[in-house]
């Protein structure tokens, strides 16, 4: 395992984040507490030392086995984690135990230390956008987090990019603690982020640590196969199968996994990247982990980048389209088509 800044920071990471929503059994689908222990050492032994959970993952009980097990390690490890959203059932008369409010941060960190055991998050996630707190509400908050020593660095999930830009530049205009990171859902799939909140997170230095990489096991070859893992058969159509099935393809001819092309697609796309895995038994992070083992050349990048048909849309079809001015900024124009394959 290679090493990673952590976007315009000095943290360093491993190249590869362990997600851990599967980290407990109250959700009725993930891995006990014997396997996620199996999953996190196999983690750890490969040279990790990123992991991502949050407080809501498993009613809690996710981040209780993280802290778990990085006690006797913890200054080794970088542990990141999210508020936002509600953990458990019983608070939903409750309108400010969720959001992004001050209020819920603070409370959220409070729980999460517990849960944790430990005195400080390495690095806190808005896990979602909320429409309603100001930017500068979150920003100030988090930044006294820091300066107590709760949180170390900040970052965004799932939030569109002119929220993120816009934090960021009040962030340098007022002193505050900066985000770090950006994580997003990014797969052969679905490839949304392209439009806007990659380029927005290559151009400010953010990290970027994409989820759902595998589709819940569509890329994998699962839906085209027998298998006795869990099925979401009613997301699944003819257009995924015969992207599965050509990633399949892919894999058979150089001798890997599908589940390791389709992460190595996302970990040789431009930026700083860094996948989080999302693993249900010790053979399935076994199997992601080989994905360092190898790379995929420019033909095989080529073939999978034109499986989703994505289309980047406007403005850059525009300014491509023969309108004077696409003369001036040509080269400009052809870097983009390079970075999207």
């Amino acid at each position: 395992m290679r090493y990673k800044l952590l976007g315009q920071s000095g943290l360093h990471v491993s190249e590869l984040c362990l997600g851990t929503m599967t980290f407990g059994e109250d959700w009725g689908w993930g891995a006990s507490k014997e396997e996620s222990q199996k999953i996190f050492d196999a983690f750890a032994e490969a040279g990790g030392n990123f992991i991502d959970t949050s407080g809501n993952y498993t009613n809690g009980t996710s981040e209780k086995l993280v802290g778990e097990f990085v006690k006797s390690e913890r200054d080794r490890f970088v542990i990141a984690t999210k508020y936002t959203l509600r953990v458990g059932k019983g608070h939903a008369a409750d309108p400010n135990f969720g959001g992004n409010s001050r209020k819920s941060m603070v409370r959220g960190v409070e729980n999460s230390l517990k849960r944790l055991d430990t005195d400080h998050i390495d690095l806190l996630y808005l896990h979602m956008w909320d429409f309603m707190t100001p930017a500068e509400e979150v920003l100030q908050s988090v930044h006294h987090l820091v300066a107590s020593g709760k949180v170390l660095y900040f970052a965004f999930s799932d939030t569109p990019a002119w929220v993120v830009s816009y934090a960021i530049a009040k962030a340098v205009d007022f002193g505050w603690t900066r985000p770090v990171a950006l994580q997003i859902p990014y797969s052969l799939l679905d490839r949304a982020v392209e439009r806007a909140e990659l380029p927005m997170a290559r151009e400010h230095g953010l990290a970027i640590l994409p989820w759902g990489l595998l589709e819940s096991g569509v890329l994998t070859g699962k839906y085209s196969q027998p298998s006795d893992e869990p099925r979401r058969e009613s997301k699944v159509g003819e257009r995924e199968l015969k992207i599965g099935e050509t990633v399949a393809k892919v894999a058979r001819e150089i001798g890997r996994s599908p589940a390791q092309v389709a992460i190595n697609w996302i970990r040789q796309q431009p930026g700083n990247i860094i996948p989080i895995l999302g693993c249900r038994t010790l053979t399935q992070i076994q199997d992601n982990l080989r994905c360092l083992d190898f790379q995929l050349n420019d033909s095989q990048m080529g073939e999978l980048s034109k499986l989703a048909d994505f289309k980047m849309g406007f403005p850059l079809s525009f300014l491509k389209s023969g309108h004077v001015g696409n003369l001036i900024f040509g080269e400009t124009l052809n870097l983009l088509d390079t970075e999207h394959g």
